[in-house]
């Protein structure tokens, strides 16, 4: 694939970030990555509008509304599920994807998957800033490549299709898996 760069004359999409409120500690460090990330891009802050969520199920209505503006090239959807004693977390988080790419397929506006789901407050932290990355700053990062890719279709198929770069790019699990020899 080639990667072009983004034209920085060109200003970044104006976007909507969906943010949950519950587990609040862990949500504040992904909208913090995806606000880094949308700025390291080179995009103005005054074009982030934040949404609040009570919690994760809500991301789906919150985004489809934002959606459903008009306003929006883009939606960031970030939360976090932290497992408890029941099943609950699965239900929520299979509601919650689903829901987010139904928006998506009905509305034509991407919006990116920032939901954390994980065993531990331990894992969540991690994958909040931690040692695994941020998954507000790769949400953020996969909604801009999206909505560039989406614009290069256009009304025909483009033959080389623009990638917005960001200071951090996409993870690949299997390139850090056989670096650290365990694949």
């Amino acid at each position: 694939m080639t990667e072009l760069t983004h034209n920085p004359a060109a200003p970044l999409p104006t976007l909507a970030v969906v943010v949950s409120r519950y587990n609040a500690s862990i949500t504040d460090c992904l909208l913090e990555g995806a606000r880094a990330a949308y700025e390291q891009t080179g995009g103005d802050p005054l074009s982030l509008h934040i949404i609040g969520a009570p919690g994760a199920f809500e991301l789906t209505a919150l985004s489809a509304a934002a959606a459903r503006t008009g306003r929006f090239a883009g939606v960031v959807a970030l939360g976090c599920l932290i497992k408890g004693e029941t099943r609950h977390d699965r239900y929520i988080a299979s509601a919650v994807a689903h829901g987010l790419t139904e928006v998506t397929i009905r509305t034509g506006v991407p919006v990116a998957f920032g939901l954390i789901t994980a065993n531990t407050p331990k894992q969540a932290r991690e994958r909040a800033g931690g040692v695994k990355g941020n998954k507000g700053s790769e949400a953020m990062v996969a909604v801009l490549n999206t909505i560039a890719a989406i614009t290069d279709l256009g009304p025909v198929l483009s033959s080389s299709a623009r990638i917005i770069p960001v200071s951090r790019p996409l993870p690949d699990k299997a390139r850090a898996a056989a670096a650290r020899g365990t694949a």
